[in-house]
């Protein structure tokens, strides 16, 4: 059994099609949702759909080993980052495997505050003709880490960044799970 745990800052539809494509893969199990912020709807999302939510502070995140712990006591084999903001501490990067998903063709767009509308701003205020997803591996700086799968859309003169952003979910719910799944059956 492979178990994953997801972690996400905000509505988390990208972590409810993850759930939804492993619903039925008898050797994938998404043990739980993991979230920064208590509002987040990706908690509501995972308890809608049977999947433990849980919630946590900078502090149980940054100083404590309580979370990986926790992890590791699951038998946490992958961490997948789905809307996730927050740096990964070096320790998680020791304990797990990470992967987390870019809205951008890494290495363009990518590092510390780029996340979301900034990220479709940019490549719109930068005339760029195309765009995309990045599914990369996590290590210790942002954005860096070996790059699993890259998949282009085009940027149109009349795009705006909501218009792009949707193109840009597209690709995430299409090719998000799938890269997941191809990473484990390398593993394997």
């Amino acid at each position: 059994m492979r178990n994953i745990a997801i972690f996400a800052s905000g509505s988390g539809s990208n972590a409810e099609n993850i759930i939804r494509y492993f619903k039925n893969h008898p050797d994938v199990i998404i043990d739980s949702v993991w979230s920064n912020k208590k509002e987040a709807y990706v908690l509501q999302r995972a308890k809608n759909l049977g999947v433990e939510s849980n919630y946590f502070t900078r502090q149980e995140y940054y100083d404590s080993d309580q979370m990986i712990r926790e992890l590791q006591k699951r038998n946490i084999e992958l961490i997948v980052l789905a809307g996730f903001l927050w740096l990964v501490p070096p320790e998680f990067i020791d304990a797990f495997e990470i992967i987390n998903i870019h809205p951008a063709l890494l290495p363009n767009y990518g590092g510390k505050g780029m996340y979301g509308s900034r990220v479709h701003e940019s490549v719109i205020s930068n005339k760029e003709s195309e765009s995309g997803i990045t599914i990369h591996l996590v290590n210790k700086e942002y954005d860096k880490g070996e790059h699993l799968l890259q998949v282009k859309c085009p940027v149109f003169p009349e795009d705006t960044p909501d218009t792009l952003a949707a193109r840009i979910h597209e690709l995430e719910y299409e090719y998000f799970p799938a890269a997941i799944e191809d990473f484990l059956n390398r593993k394997s």
